[in-house]
């Protein structure tokens, strides 16, 4: 598989999956699926779950391969964690 050259600019881009996942995206897989990865097609709104953003990629790929993919993680902000977590003491 080759990667897809991008079609937007990066705020576009940004604009355009946040707006897919929040109005109709999440409402539909939010519930049962929190902590997994949705990945979206921003041009179709096609979309796929799974445990892991290669694994979703890979799926929604298959189905439309020049999609232009963005990920999120379901029922968290980013899709990946930086830095070390907090543990109480």
């Amino acid at each position: 598989m080759t990667a897809q050259a991008p079609r937007y600019s990066m705020e576009e881009f940004v604009e355009r999956g946040q707006f897919r996942y929040e109005q109709d995206i999440r409402p539909l897989i939010e519930t049962d699926n929190k902590g997994k990865i949705v990945a979206i097609d921003i041009e179709t709104g096609e979309y796929e779950v799974a445990e892991n953003t290669l694994t979703a990629s890979d799926c929604l790929y298959a189905r439309i391969p020049d999609a232009q993919i963005w990920c999120v993680r379901i029922g968290h902000r980013g899709v990946h964690r930086i830095g070390l977590l907090s543990l109480p003491h």
